[in-house]
């Protein structure tokens, strides 16, 4: 294994996700003896005014307001890219023709269509590592019940349930922002600012839907702009998809949920497994706690939770007594693609990688035909 590897990273897309990557990077010593060490050394964004909050956290961080420019920095090795969606095609191929490893973040394209033409430029640059952003697979919550499902313990699946929920949205004079407006979010509305947190394990373990029954509902049709008039919000507030998976001869019941408006739930990613001998819960609402019922024939059947210790997938200098939180899950994920780019996907220290171009794909195609099913009330095949 390489050690005291460094990765020159750049950010393009100053904004929330973008500090939060920051913030990352410079708690890399909370990890234990990693080996490979990112350093942001370059920044971009259109906004002068974004770039600032950088400069202070970061001394000597060069920074750019064209993604180009950046692109031409020799130093730059990889970029993490946090942009609207209408910019995902055009920016992530720009990046991977550079030849600069990415970390985008998802849907990967404002729609299907968008993601092809970045997956085109994919495999015109195989030696490139092109990952999603997606961290809450990392909760060690998440991870139990990932790897449990890798074990075949929970026998022969019966029903999967798996979701994202968010309630900042209940407010109706919230200002509308980018990802309120389709020609910016995309027709997916909330599927594709969400989904790939609902989908990511669920693929993962190769529950691919084969069709699709879709409820999408747009709740809040506007919201006020910048000078307080009121303006369109013509994007999906919440989604209910009723799934088909067909698995091990038998069809998997499996719902998936995506919503904006969920009252009370300020930012919950949970997933439902249950199985013939297993079955088990996680959801970040109560982030150290798996509820699971094992069964053997004839058992009593009883529900039981334990509290899951602060044991992640990189070990870190936390005690197991601690409790893991969303920018625990940031550092996870970003180990992860340090990981696979120093080491390759054979060689990393933990088998769990960030999500694929394949597992994408996999949520474009529902997602389109999701739209599909909402369109004329139909069950859509996937």
């Amino acid at each position: 294994m390489i050690q005291n590897r460094t990765i020159p990273l750049g950010i393009i897309g100053c904004g929330l996700m973008g500090r939060e990557l920051v913030s990352a990077v410079a708690r890399w010593v909370h990890l234990n003896d990693f080996g490979v060490t990112p350093r942001v050394v370059a920044v971009c964004d259109q906004n002068h005014a974004a770039l600032q909050w950088f400069t202070r956290a970061i001394p000597g961080v060069r920074t750019y307001s064209r993604h180009a420019d950046l692109l031409a920095d020799t130093e730059v090795e990889a970029v993490y890219c946090a942009v609207p969606h209408n910019l995902h095609a055009d920016i992530y191929i720009d990046i991977i023709n550079a030849g600069k490893h990415l970390l985008g973040e998802k849907p990967f394209g404002i729609g299907r269509e968008a993601y092809f033409e970045i997956a085109r430029a994919m495999r015109g640059h195989p030696e490139l590592l092109v990952r999603c952003s997606s961290e809450y697979p990392f909760f060690p919550g998440a991870q139990m019940i990932n790897r449990w499902a890798v074990e075949g313990r929970f026998g022969r699946i019966i029903e999967v349930e798996s979701g994202y929920w968010h309630c900042s949205d209940l407010n109706p004079g919230k200002p509308i922002n980018w990802k309120r407006q389709a020609r910016y979010c995309g027709e997916y509305g909330c599927m594709g600012d969400l989904g790939m947190h609902a989908m990511h394990l669920p693929l993962r373990l190769g529950l691919a839907p084969a069709n699709v029954r879709a409820l999408l509902t747009d709740i809040v049709k506007e919201r006020p702009g910048p000078d307080g008039e009121m303006v369109p919000c013509d994007t999906w507030d919440n989604a209910t998809l009723a799934c088909q998976v067909n698995r091990d001869g038998g069809n998997i019941p499996m719902t998936v949920s995506t919503k904006r408006i969920a009252p009370g739930h300020q930012s919950t990613m949970f997933i439902r497994i249950w199985g013939t001998t297993l079955s088990a819960e996680f959801s970040t609402k109560y982030p150290k706690q798996v509820r699971h019922l094992p069964y053997e024939p004839g058992d009593e059947q009883a529900w039981r939770e334990v509290d899951v210790s602060f044991r992640s997938a990189y070990p870190t200098i936390t005690g197991d007594i601690f409790e893991f939180g969303f920018t625990d899950a940031i550092l996870q994920m970003l180990a992860a693609f340090c990981d696979e780019l120093a080491h390759g996907r054979d060689g990393m220290r933990q088998p769990f990688t960030c999500a694929t171009p394949d597992e994408v794909l996999g949520c474009h195609n529902l997602f389109t035909a999701a739209l599909e099913s909402a369109h004329d009330g139909s069950v859509a095949s996937v």
